[in-house]
């Protein structure tokens, strides 16, 4: 037993500091120290799921496998979320993003709307967006929709992209969205055809520079926390320039865009804090922090 305990103070110690820093220099996610007991215990779990020898063999073959270093970074991630996952947020979609979209956007031809899930997970976001447009947009034909669904796991992709949810996991949905938007088959209940073709799936690292176009929202929920400040800073100011004017970016529930020197107006509905990119002759008076403007 005392063995045991030696052994593990010292992967706590020392190799955990360098799966760390492996992860890092891939990936650009960060695990701080106030992640510190989640991280050694996934790394951990890892190691008797995989049946790795130690760390120092896990070290190894991250080092010369792409698909281990892959497999690990998905242990790692938090992939839990859910159909609406936050209710206030999707209500605000609704009730204040489209509408204000449907006004700013009436004349063009053709009519597009761009919402970007960036950190999509099993995709149970974007699908929860689509619905959303589906049962609150006037005249949803009238418009060309692409919604951008992203995440840096294959995984989790191949799931979204499939389509397909247990029972259990549209719980939390009224039986009016279950019969109107997914299929009941033998492996669960798949997405209708019509909701999928409104998304695009694709593989991308939030801390790499890719054009993804202009956006009317985006949505980016529990996700910057896996950055180092620096690199949530870069990733918010790519977020802002992907932004219409007059677009909306959603965070998290406990997350703020507290001292970030971007120009986004804070916007407090009932439960939920929404972001907004100044149109036209606002952006050049809007506040720099944008929490002093609250």
């Amino acid at each position: 037993m005392k063995q045991h305990t030696i052994a593990a103070a010292k992967l706590a110690e020392t190799e955990l500091d360098e799966i760390r820093t492996l992860i890092e220099q891939r990936s650009a996610i960060y695990f701080d120290a106030s992640r510190e007991r989640f991280f050694s215990t996934r790394v951990r779990e890892y190691l008797d799921e995989k049946n790795v020898d130690g760390a120092a063999e896990l070290i190894r073959r991250v080092r010369h496998s792409s698909i281990e270093y892959e497999s690990l970074l998905e242990c790692l991630l938090t992939q839990e979320t859910s159909f609406f996952r936050y209710p206030d947020v999707f209500e605000a979609l609704e009730k204040r993003v489209l509408p204000e979209a449907q006004e700013r956007k009436f004349w063009e031809s053709p009519r597009t709307l761009r919402i970007w899930s960036a950190g999509c997970s099993t995709g149970e976001e974007p699908y929860s967006i689509a619905i959303s447009l589906c049962e609150s947009l006037k005249f949803a034909e009238a418009w060309e929709i692409e919604i951008l669904a992203t995440d840096i796991s294959r995984r989790a992709l191949r799931h979204a992209e499939r389509g397909v949810y247990s029972r259990r996991a549209l719980q939390e949905l009224s039986l009016h969205k279950v019969d109107t938007y997914f299929t009941a088959s033998k492996h669960g209940y798949q997405v209708k055809q019509r909701i999928r073709r409104m998304i695009s799936f694709a593989q991308i690292n939030l801390a790499d520079s890719v054009y993804v176009g202009k956006l009317d929202c985006i949505f980016c929920m529990n996700v910057l926390m896996y950055f180092s400040e620096e690199r949530r800073l870069a990733i918010l100011r790519r977020f802002y320039d992907a932004l219409e004017p007059g677009g909306y970016f959603m965070l998290g529930h406990s997350e703020t865009l507290t001292n970030a020197p971007l120009k986004f107006e804070p916007v407090a509905l009932e439960g939920c804090r929404l972001y907004r990119k100044p149109a036209g002759q606002e952006a050049r008076r809007a506040p720099a922090l944008v929490e002093g403007n609250s």
